[in-house]
């Protein structure tokens, strides 16, 4: 899944940057064999120079198969195993947590190229090699390459790591020990392989055209120790480069900055009833971030390994057939449903409650599919946490998940934090991107035959409205794309009644009573009974005298 944040489609840079990012993530996706089920997508001035761009990917395995990263086994050797390193990727991490100016296209060997059949072999080469049971430890070679890999593999286990450089395969010649450890290129990975077992996983990765070679040894010291040329190169505690993060600490504004201040004394009585409602919900459905997305979603394989239960466009998350591991079918109905979620103008406006909205809107998704929300990944992209108003943002959205999520009972699992997305505008002033937490979420579906997508599916059916909320235009669509403002107080959540609505929905597809759910989120219900007919190629007849 993905969730794509970008500027305003009518300058013609912002269409050119998307079309690649779209073009990178289809090109990838399809190749390696992997398919692309849904996301969501925003537009907004305020992404304009600095585009964001997250990822969700899903795997299924058997718990009891776990390999873990920690290293272990003094003497066991360490094996670097998939494409060879070069100086792409340098610094790659610190460029993604820098902001953008004009200087930045300097940095654009810190971007990395991915080869996704590469990536697809390596993929199957790791999973075979995990099969034999000689892998004691393993981890990818994500950001800072191989001084990550080896600092916090080494830290997991309590032991040290010894490693030689002269051994690393190499597709550019001349690299110093700096460009080794740093480079972050990418279909790479380090294992701990049993001692006197290595030869068979060596065999393993070559039968899939990757190098595979003993590149050093677990030590007892508990330190990484590099080699290059008979010499150290760099000796360190483990621990320093992977547990010892540094805390900052800083003071919270005891009170909301002016902006948000302003944006919660406004009044929705200031704002005009419309002439015509017509209009105002075709200009709605004509807005971006609104509009069919099938432009972009039809260029992705949604069913590679024909497994997607429900295509991209038709339901508020992605269904995904579970196919039962080893000879016991009892499980072969269940599936997985996933989706990824976050409104950036509820969270900017009001940073705690829209992230608890974030929260629920994922949930809600989940739900209206069948799907029993279990688990949660967060996305955290943020500007600069130095200044005040975005540490405020940064803090207060985080408290604002960590409560949602115990309310919903889905614990955070794991995520990535994204700071520092700020360009410079033409005065020289930062601007930032909206505070955007965007969470992904997984559900479970019991039995794939109960599931539903967001379509009308049959003239005469009954349209019912689960939940109440006192109706507020604050923070909404219809206020930035009809009458260009960005303010007022986003709904406010109410988790008991949310757990209620959510648990009667997912019960009633279950039971066969429900046949379509759709969440009311942008646009509000005039547009989620749009988007309903639209999908089901029916129309609606609505009383609103409730």
């Amino acid at each position: 899944l993905n969730a794509l944040r970008f500027g305003n489609l009518q300058d013609a840079r912002n269409r050119r940057i998307f079309a690649g990012v779209v073009e990178g993530i289809s090109h990838y996706g399809n190749s390696v064999g992997v398919p692309t089920v849904g996301g969501e997508i925003y537009f907004d001035n305020a992404y304009n120079g600095n585009p964001l761009v997250n990822a969700m990917a899903l795997g299924l395995m058997e718990t009891e198969e776990i390999v873990k990263s920690g290293a272990k086994g003094l003497g066991n050797p360490v094996l670097y195993v998939g494409s060879t390193t070069g100086r792409d990727g340098m610094g790659g991490a610190s460029f993604a947590s820098a902001e953008l100016t004009d200087k930045s296209m300097d940095d654009r060997p810190a971007v990395q190229v991915g080869d996704p059949f590469l990536e697809k072999s390596l993929i199957e080469a790791c999973l075979e090699a995990f099969k034999t049971g000689a892998v004691v430890a393993a981890q990818d070679m994500g950001a800072a390459g191989i001084t990550c890999s080896t600092s916090e593999m080494a830290a997991k286990g309590g032991v040290g790591i010894e490693l030689d450089l002269d051994k690393i395969p190499v597709r550019e010649t001349g690299m110093v020990p700096y460009e080794y450890l740093l480079s972050e290129s990418q279909e790479r990975m380090l294992f701990v392989a049993a001692s006197g077992r290595e030869g068979e996983l060596i065999e393993i990765f070559q039968r899939w055209g990757l190098q595979a070679v003993v590149a050093g040894q677990v030590i007892a010291e508990p330190i990484v120790r590099i080699l290059f040329k008979g010499e150290i190169a760099a000796e360190i505690p483990a621990t320093a480069l992977a547990d010892n993060t540094p805390i900052y600490h800083r003071e919270l504004l005891t009170e909301p900055p002016e902006y948000a201040q302003k944006a919660q004394l406004w009044q929705d009585s200031t704002i005009p009833i419309p002439e015509s409602h017509n209009e105002i919900l075709l200009k709605l459905l004509d807005s971006p971030s609104i509009a069919s997305k099938r432009w972009i979603y039809r260029q992705y394989d949604h069913q590679v390994q024909n497994n997607t239960v429900i295509l991209p466009g038709g339901a508020d998350a992605a269904v995904i057939r579970v196919r039962p591991l080893g000879a016991n079918p009892a499980n072969s109905r269940r599936g997985v449903a996933a989706t990824t979620d976050c409104n950036p103008r509820y969270v900017y406006l009001d940073p705690y409650n829209g992230a608890k909205l974030a929260v629920a809107e994922a949930a809600r998704n989940l739900s209206c599919v069948g799907a029993d929300p279990i688990a949660v990944t967060d996305n955290l992209n943020f500007g600069s946490p130095e200044n005040s108003i975005g540490y405020w943002q940064l803090a207060t959205a985080c408290q604002g998940i960590a409560e949602a999520c115990q309310e919903m009972n889905t614990p955070v699992t794991g995520g990535n934090v994204s700071l520092y997305n700020e360009t410079v505008d033409a005065a020289g002033s930062p601007q930032s991107i909206y505070p955007t937490p965007v969470i992904g979420m997984v559900g479970l579906v019991p039995d794939i035959g109960q599931i539903c997508g967001q379509g009308w599916q049959k003239a005469g059916d009954l349209i019912y409205i689960l939940g109440f909320s006192l109706p507020t235009i604050g923070a909404s669509e219809y206020l930035a794309v009809i009458h260009g403002l960005v303010t007022g107080k986003p709904p406010v959540i109410d988790f008991e009644l949310e757990r209620k609505v959510q648990a009667a929905c997912r019960r009633g597809i279950r039971a066969g009573w429900v046949k379509s759910a759709h969440d009311c989120a942008e646009g509000g219900l005039a547009t989620a009974l749009a988007e309903c007919s639209i999908s089901g190629q029916l129309g609606a007849e609505i009383d609103l005298s409730w």
